[in-house]
């Protein structure tokens, strides 16, 4: 649910080779894999990536956006336990099972041993997400490594790590966090977006269609970035009708079809969720409910804001390597999806890696001398092995990042994610029975955080079928005490409500006219996100009878 808005392979080794890269039979791990000799072997590379991402997912302690929760864990939890809200989507079926049964599967496991306690509820998810994420770094490395050697790679993985974006965003449970570990691996198999000429067997390509289809079984948006790489597969191959007759439509229809078969059996009908989901997002511009951006958002605001300190490094980077198909990549997928009305952040995290390879070209182009061809070589002075800017532009990265990782991730809207803990807890002390949240929707994380089936509302704010119809959450912030007044006459009385201070001022008076007293107040933010500034979320009990 979206809240609404108010290898060690040189260059000139690259070039020399002219056997065409999909006809090759070749083994690949000849000449074009990563020799990972600066980080040892592709386990030691992963098993860093993987202790790092286990550190980042438990440092991850903010909300984001409601898809995190209510389109992922919430659909898991109603699977696995019984109970959960399903939002409005999945009773139109625009949303695939394939995604949610994989945290299906994870309470499953922490059910059967008895691990559903109120903190592994809140922190296997991430942990399990940080295990994908790992991989999605681990092939980073050997893409860069593939395009531009070990060193480069090493410093693309570097940014990769370091980048605030990259630390807030890729250990969340969002679909776009898969999504963009998929497209990684995927592209690494590709023989399009390899260098010019590199060798890799047809095997590889189909590895990279099988994954490229799950990527757009997850999120049909995906095909975006899919469209670009097989217009370039079917550009550079000789064989055309076997790309598109023998791989494309057979492993299309293989991966689509036996995804069509799980949504059969989880939704109980025939539901063909890709056509659903580019009916309401493209074809009625349904996306466009949730707000809307200036067509430049993504080049002047969103992507921006991702690389952030980064940005000068990525330019630094294509225009030195001249890598075009992996910048024309990240054109391609910023031009298209600026056209669309509605435009977040995490729809265009998949190429933030790809920048990121590009920021580490840079980083090391400030270590090595480069000679007049434009072929790269050690520094034969020693003592010069790490120039005073090189020295500079990392410590200018560190802290520029740092800071915005850990406030974003630490401190930035926790106070939703620590409410439901609160409550969570205090549902198994027999506390609480029956919980009315009187925020914008989808504010909070909901049952899958609780995890109890207690009674619980929250305020809906599902599209209309009459457009400019204003939804419960909008008739709420508009008019707090109207709304709450009349909401009051028909409810189940809560033993708790949870709201945001800067509604809680106006509702000062109802809360005590109804026997509500405040017992707990959690901090949320410093600044206004998209509302009034919500300072801390607050909870109030029930004192009547």
């Amino acid at each position: 649910m979206r809240q609404r808005q108010s290898p060690a392979v040189s260059s000139s080794a690259n070039t020399q080779r002219a056997q065409n890269p999909n006809d090759s039979k070749s083994d690949p791990q000849q000449k074009d894999a990563p020799r990972f000799g600066l980080l040892g072997s592709p386990k030691k590379v992963y098993a860093l990536c993987l202790a790092f991402r286990i550190a980042n997912s438990l440092l991850v302690q903010t909300y984001f956006n409601p898809d995190e929760h209510w389109q992922t864990l919430e659909v898991a939890h109603h699977i696995t336990f019984g109970y959960g809200h399903l939002t409005w989507e999945w009773k139109k079926g625009i949303r695939s099972y394939l995604h949610p049964l994989l945290f299906a599967l994870l309470y499953k496991v922490l059910a059967l041993l008895g691990l559903d306690t109120p903190w592994l509820m809140v922190r296997a998810p991430r942990l399990f997400q940080s295990v994908f994420s790992a991989f999605g770094d681990l092939y980073l490395y050997k893409l860069a490594a593939v395009f531009f050697g070990d060193c480069v790679a090493k410093w693309a993985l570097f940014s990769q790590l370091t980048n605030w974006f990259m630390f807030f965003c890729l250990t969340r449970t969002l679909s776009n966090s898969l999504e963009t570990v998929l497209t990684i691996v995927s592209l690494y198999y590709w023989p399009c977006m390899r260098p010019s000429s590199s060798k890799l067997p047809l095997e590889s390509r189909k590895w990279g269609l099988v994954i490229a289809a799950l990527t757009c079984a997850i999120r049909p948006t995906s095909a975006i970035i899919w469209v670009y790489v097989g217009l370039l597969e079917l550009f550079v191959t000789h064989n055309k009708l076997r790309f598109i007759f023998l791989e494309v439509i057979p492993t299309g229809v293989l991966v689509l079809g036996l995804t069509f078969l799980l949504d059969r059996w989880m939704y109980g009908s025939w539901i063909f969720v890709p056509l659903n989901f580019l009916r309401f997002n493209f074809l009625s511009s349904g996306g466009d409910y949730y707000g809307t951006h200036k067509w430049h958002w993504y080049f002047t605001q969103g992507f921006t804001v991702m690389i952030f300190s980064f940005l000068p490094f990525l330019i630094a980077g294509i225009m030195q390597s001249k890598q075009w198909k992996l910048s024309g990549l990240i054109a391609w997928v910023l031009g298209l999806y600026s056209v669309l009305g509605h435009k977040e952040f995490r729809f265009v995290l998949p190429v933030l890696p790809i920048a990121l390879i590009f920021s580490g070209y840079s980083l090391d182009s400030l270590k090595a001398s480069v000679s007049r061809n434009g072929q790269r070589k050690a520094s034969s002075n020693k003592h010069n092995a790490c120039p005073a800017k090189f020295q500079l532009a990392i410590f200018f990265l560190l802290a520029t990042n740092i800071p915005m990782a850990l406030y974003m991730s630490l401190v930035h809207q926790r106070g939703t994610e620590d409410v439901t803990y609160y409550l969570s807890k205090e549902v198994l002390k027999g506390n609480v029975t029956n919980i009315l949240f009187l925020t914008p929707c989808h504010a909070t994380p909901y049952y899958s955080t609780v995890h109890r089936n207690i009674p619980m509302r929250f305020l809906d704010c599902s599209p209309s079928e009459e457009k400019g119809t204003p939804d419960e959450s909008d008739r709420f912030m508009m008019d707090p005490v109207g709304f709450a007044t009349k909401f009051a006459k028909n409810w189940s009385v809560p033993s708790h409500i949870v709201l945001f201070d800067s509604e809680e001022k106006l509702l000062k008076d109802f809360l005590v006219s109804h026997s509500f007293k405040e017992i707990k107040r959690f901090f949320h933010a410093h600044f206004k996100v998209d509302r009034d500034r919500q300072a801390s979320v607050v909870v109030y009990a029930s004192t009547g009878p």
